[in-house]
C-alpha cells in the first residue's frame, strides 16, 4: 500500500519549501491534506508528482508548486470569506478551508462539483461550500469576498467576479497569452483591480474566460 503521508512530506520538502514559501499555514495544509484524495481513483499514484494530475476533458488539478506559491501570493488569513473559481475536486477548496474563515466555491461541471462535495464530507471540512453553476458568474450572494482566486488559466477576469471582491480585496488567477503564462496578483482600490505579475506558470484556459474578440470592420 501506498504511504501517501510520507510522499506528502516529500511533496513539501522537495516541491514547496524550495520554492520559498515559507509560511506555516500553508506548508500545515500542504502536509494534512491528502491530495491524493481530490483526484480520479485511478489518478492518486501521481498526485504528488511534480505536475498537474488530469482531471476531466480540459481539466486538471495544478501542480503542488503553483498552488503553494499562489497561496503564498494571496496572503489568506482566517478572518478571510474566500470565493474560489474552479475547485475542481475540492483540492484546493480543502487547502483554503484550513486557512480562511470560510470558503464559497463554483464549479459548472456537475460531475466535479459532487466529488469536491463527497471528498470535503469525507474528511470533515464543514467550513467551505461547493456551489454548482457558471463560474463566470461567481456566487454574488454570498459576497462581497476579501480574497477570489482562479487556480487555473484564464485571459480576462470576467467584470461580474470583480463586482463580487471588496474594496481592498485580493485576487489571483494565471493569466494565459498562447503558450505563455503569469500567475498575477490584483488588489482593488476604488473600485478598479490594479495586477502585478508574480511568477511565470501555465494552465489551460477555463470555458469563459477566454479573451473575447474585438469587433473588426
Amino acid at each position: 500500500m501506498a504511504d501517501f503521508a510520507a510522499r506528502r512530506r516529500t511533496m513539501v520538502d522537495t516541491q514547496i519549501r524550495p520554492s520559498d514559501v515559507t509560511s506555516f499555514p500553508i506548508l500545515d495544509a500542504m502536509l494534512s491534506v491528502p491530495r491524493e484524495a481530490f483526484v480520479p481513483g485511478g489518478m492518486r499514484d501521481l498526485a504528488y508528482v511534480g505536475g498537474p494530475v488530469p482531471l476531466s476533458a480540459g481539466r486538471q488539478l495544478m501542480e503542488p508548486r503553483t498552488i503553494a506559491k499562489m497561496l503564498a501570493a494571496l496572503k489568506v488569513t482566517p478572518s478571510d470569506l474566500v470565493l474560489e473559481i474552479a475547485p475542481g475536486m475540492g483540492y484546493t477548496t480543502a487547502l483554503l478551508a484550513r486557512m480562511a474563515e470560510a470558503v464559497v466555491a463554483v464549479e459548472e461541471d456537475e460531475g466535479l462539483a459532487r466529488e469536491a462535495e463527497a471528498a470535503l464530507s469525507a474528511h470533515d471540512i464543514h467550513n467551505a461550500a461547493v456551489l454548482t453553476g457558471p463560474m463566470a458568474a461567481g456566487s454574488p450572494r454570498n459576497g462581497p469576498y476579501d480574497a477570489i482566486v482562479v487556480f487555473a488559466g484564464v485571459e480576462e477576469i470576467p467584470p461580474a467576479l470583480i463586482d463580487q471582491l471588496k474594496e481592498g480585496g485580493r485576487i489571483a488567477a494565471v493569466f494565459m497569452q498562447g503558450a505563455l503564462g503569469e500567475m498575477r496578483l490584483g488588489h482593488k482600490v476604488h473600485g478598479a483591480v490594479s495586477w502585478r505579475m508574480e511568477f511565470n506558470a501555465t494552465a489551460p484556459v477555463l470555458p469563459g474566460f477566454a479573451r473575447v474578440p474585438g469587433f473588426v470592420f
